[in-house]
């Protein structure tokens, strides 16, 4: 056979060989963190994500983009950028939630934790232990804190 009898194989080959290339290139850099947003979402924890990456990422696709006007590169690599830049954003979304959230329970739970005395004193759950534990008569000005 010759290379004319193999061009109707290896013109669609080549063809869908590029285009699953282009589609790697484009969304490869978005799977990692595919399980990391949903584990900050199902943990509701994202202690262990550094936004300062997705602050490195964006400025270095936007700065890409705006090479792109100067000079026009291969339109899988804009796009790669774009989705990044949207992949980013989505995990700052994410990840500024969870931590507002978890921060108003932490302050919601000091707040129903602890209780006024009448003598105008804070009483956290540790100090009604060491205070009334641990000192056989009460030694708090306020009787309430005792209790």
């Amino acid at each position: 056979m010759d290379a004319q009898g193999l061009d109707w194989l290896l013109v669609p080959l080549h063809q869908l060989v590029s285009w699953g290339a282009a589609g790697a290139m484009v969304f490869g850099g978005v799977v990692p963190y595919i399980p990391q947003y949903r584990d900050i979402r199902r943990t509701q924890n994202a202690e262990g994500f550094s936004t300062y990456v997705c602050l490195v990422l964006l400025v270095a696709n936007i700065l890409r983009i705006l090479f792109w006007f100067g000079r026009h590169f291969e339109s899988p690599l804009l796009w790669q950028s774009i989705v990044m830049i949207v992949t980013m954003l989505l995990m700052l979304k994410l990840c500024t939630e969870v931590r507002v959230a978890n921060e108003l329970n932490v302050k919601r739970r000091f707040f129903a934790a602890s209780r006024w005395c009448s003598c105008g004193q804070v009483v956290t759950p540790s100090r009604w232990h060491t205070s009334c534990s641990m000192v056989p008569p009460c030694s708090s000005p306020c009787a309430a804190c005792c209790r």
